[in-house]
């Protein structure tokens, strides 16, 4: 089968690596045109990008897939089916009839819940049990397409966003190229998303990394989980904003945004219940540093308070 794939970071070259090692023949990969990254901010390929290249698959940049034009060269090399990966551009409905058998999305959810862009980050934020895979045919809504397969993976407590996305990556790569051997064989019955349970998993912004130590201490370390690796946590303190990357919910009360104590295992921060104990930090124009090692190069001390956000 001939299997054209779109998609754009680390996690849709998971899966394109994964259909490129089963076999499949790949005529054409879509990705997001080269973005500039890194201290010199020169244009960089995507991940997808990249295993393409390497592999001598060509690669199409287009900036939308609105018209003709753009979609020519996805319609030149008659693929069977298009896979899509956190491709980054949507799909006309021209583009999703062009394959024989469609368009199918490798997403990182237990459709219904958590349809939309950030579903690891909302999982983790939740606090879900669980998460998984869904391999869903494409239509032209948000994520409302028939499911092909499904599969769950519990979140341990110590996930973040970049170990759950790692996991999330290896099993959408195998679960596509079992997808693809099932509908070659028409072995796949898509089954309907379900009315309940529909959640919507919104982009993360910048913004969202200020945290409020009036919130539980549960929540607040839910949430440097999922904002790791972006955009993490931060709190001002003597008017130095500090970044906040890992941290363990406590029993234990105070005023919020008071620090009850501070030593090699941890920062502890009152909070609206319980308490943070924060135990990786960063201060501006330095490194991610255990507790201890944050300490030695910037003291804080019991009775110091982080500043609150404006109610």
């Amino acid at each position: 089968m001939r299997v054209a794939f779109a998609g754009t970071p680390e996690f849709a070259a998971e899966a394109l690596r994964a259909i490129i090692a089963a076999g499949f023949e790949v005529p054409l990969v879509l990705t997001q045109p080269d973005r500039p990254a890194g201290r010199g901010m020169q244009l960089m390929p995507s991940p997808v990008k990249q295993v393409a290249l390497a592999h001598g698959i060509p690669v199409d940049q287009p900036e939308k897939l609105r018209t003709d034009a753009q979609q020519a060269t996805l319609r030149a090399v008659n693929a069977e089916i298009l896979v899509v990966a956190a491709y980054g551009l949507i799909l006309p409905q021209a583009v999703l009839d062009l394959p024989r058998h469609g368009c199918v999305n490798i997403h990182a959810s237990l459709l219904p819940r958590w349809r939309g862009a950030a579903p690891i980050h909302r999982a983790i934020e939740a606090g879900d049990s669980e998460t998984g895979i869904t391999i869903m045919q494409m239509d032209a809504g948000l994520d409302t397409g028939d499911m092909l397969l499904k599969r769950a993976i519990p979140i341990a407590p110590d996930d973040t966003t970049a170990s759950l996305h790692d996991k999330l990556a290896v099993l959408g790569g195998e679960m596509i190229v079992d997808a693809l051997h099932r509908i070659a064989l028409c072995e796949l019955a898509p089954a309907p998303q379900p009315a309940e349970g529909v959640t919507y998993a919104s982009k993360i912004a910048k913004t969202e990394a200020a945290l409020d130590f009036r919130e539980p201490a549960e929540v607040l370390a839910r949430r440097l989980r999922a904002f790791d690796p972006f955009p993490g946590g931060v709190a001002s303190i003597d008017g130095q904003p500090i970044k906040l990357w890992r941290a363990v919910a406590e029993a234990g009360a105070g005023e919020p945004g008071m620090i009850l104590g501070a030593d090699g295992h941890g920062v502890r921060v009152a909070c609206g219940s319980g308490v943070l104990r924060l135990t990786e930090l960063q201060k501006p124009g330095s490194k991610r540093l255990a507790a201890a090692d944050f300490l030695r190069g910037l003291p804080l001390q019991a009775g110091q308070r982080f500043a609150l956000p404006d109610a």
